[in-house]
């Protein structure tokens, strides 16, 4: 004769558990960026260590940034998920290029939708020359410095060629950084046959069959189909500060707007 605790038991049963982080738009520490290893920090703690999850998702949508704030945030995730023992999925919404797939390479896997944008592994760096201007609008400008290279790179005087050899040899070093951290990330699941790393991007697809993504899926149905129909998936997002509330930030969002568009743009998106 079954237990009369039995029927309620099965009736309060409850489906496995994974929490879900969004990691949206540019990487940058401080205020500049809606992404950065303090902001998120919260988020993948809460997410590693709540309910028992069976699985952490993340959702992500970048168009990259910072090398450093990457970094920290790929180290943060490897680790909770190595101290909770919690597997983690990557799911690319628009895109996971450079700092944003950096982000997503921490995962054990990646998947992403047709039309997602996934690599641009390099590194880049821009600015303006303004030699010429600064003598037509009759502007002198004086600079004092000590240390032969604390003026290096200045836009307002002419390029020196071993400013411009030095600045490229620090770029070189970083991309080795990047380079190696997405090797030993993807280890041989990484196609031999195409340079990934000349800061090409592509699309899903072409991304999956090039080993920088390991499917073709959404972060629902996919999470469903690896852990069961009962699955049972939490959010988690950034929570706005007081201020934000109150529109106190809007020049500082206004900012970070346009250097995010910028790097959108890179993608042509």
């Amino acid at each position: 004769m079954k237990s009369p605790l039995a029927l309620p038991a099965r009736l309060f049963r409850r489906g496995p558990r994974v929490n879900l982080v969004r990691l949206e738009g540019m990487i940058a520490a401080g205020g500049r960026g809606r992404l950065s290893d303090q902001s998120v920090a919260p988020l993948l703690e809460r997410a590693f260590r709540t309910g028992k999850p069976v699985a952490v998702a993340l959702v992500i949508n970048s168009p990259g940034g910072s090398p450093v704030q990457s970094s920290l945030i790929g180290a943060r995730i490897r680790r909770l998920a190595e101290e909770t023992e919690t597997p983690v999925h990557a799911f690319v919404e628009d895109a996971a290029a450079s700092g944003g797939y950096w982000i997503a390479s921490a995962a054990d896997d990646i998947h992403c939708d047709p039309a997602s944008i996934l690599g641009s592994i390099g590194v880049i760096s821009a600015g303006f020359g303004l030699t010429e201007a600064i003598g037509k609008l009759g502007v002198e400008r004086r600079v004092y410095t000590a240390g032969s290279s604390k003026s290096q790179l200045d836009p307002f005087r002419p390029e020196k060629p071993e400013d411009i050899e030095r600045l490229t040899s620090l770029l070189e070093q970083m991309h080795g950084v990047f380079i190696n951290q997405i090797k030993t990330a993807r280890g041989d699941r990484l196609s031999t046959t195409t340079d990934l790393f000349d800061g090409r991007f592509w699309l899903g697809a072409e991304a999956v069959s090039l080993g920088l993504a390991d499917g073709i899926g959404h972060a629902v149905p996919t999470l469903k189909a690896r852990y069961g129909k009962k699955l049972r998936v939490r959010a988690y997002g950034p929570r706005r500060s007081l201020l934000s509330r109150f529109g106190l930030t809007l020049a500082q969002d206004a900012l970070a707007g346009v250097e995010e568009a910028a790097l959108w743009a890179r993608l042509g998106a």
